[in-house]
């Protein structure tokens, strides 16, 4: 045996949540490195980002709603 782990399949993996909304967060802005890209591919739940992600765009868009009301 080569002392590696068998690859486990993505909704095995277990990616800690700042990971995850790192992840995310990084994704968002456009500003990623293709090597955490690969290792976050890895590592993180692809529920996990799926959800990070919906959160993360719930909070712009409740953001931009409440900046469009402070300015009008």
């Amino acid at each position: 045996m080569s002392g590696q782990d068998p690859p486990q399949s993505p909704l095995q993996r277990k990616g800690s949540l700042g990971r995850t909304v790192r992840a995310v967060a990084w994704s968002l802005i456009g500003l990623r490195k293709g090597s955490e890209y690969q290792r976050d591919i890895e590592k993180l739940n692809p529920l996990h980002i799926i959800a990070v992600g919906l959160f993360a765009v719930f909070l712009l868009v409740i953001g931009l709603i409440a900046l469009v009301k402070m300015v009008v």
